[in-house]
């Protein structure tokens, strides 16, 4: 082979080295750009649902709520009662 086409072929094999780098850099920046993307979309449903629980929890704590004032009305009827009996004797 001739010196000249032993140089052009180093060149287009560097060339085709290049090529490839760009494609396989462009590919990788492509996955992290969607993987980006991804991780603040699971961050907006993460949000949204603990939105969404947030009535539920306020009911739950209204009913639990009704729930004490009825046990303390009830502890509180049952004292007043005992008092009234122990006082009539």
């Amino acid at each position: 082979m001739e010196p000249v086409s032993i140089v052009w072929l180093v060149l287009l094999g560097g060339l085709g080295l290049l090529v490839a780098f760009v494609i396989s850099m462009y590919n990788k920046l492509v996955v992290l750009r969607n993987r980006f993307k991804n991780a603040f979309a699971q961050i907006d449903v993460q949000l949204k649902r603990r939105y969404d629980l947030i009535p539920n929890l306020v009911e739950t704590a209204k009913g639990y709520m009704a729930h004490e004032r009825e046990t303390l009305e009830a502890v509180i009827n049952a004292r007043n009662q005992a008092a009234a009996v122990g006082k009539g004797l």
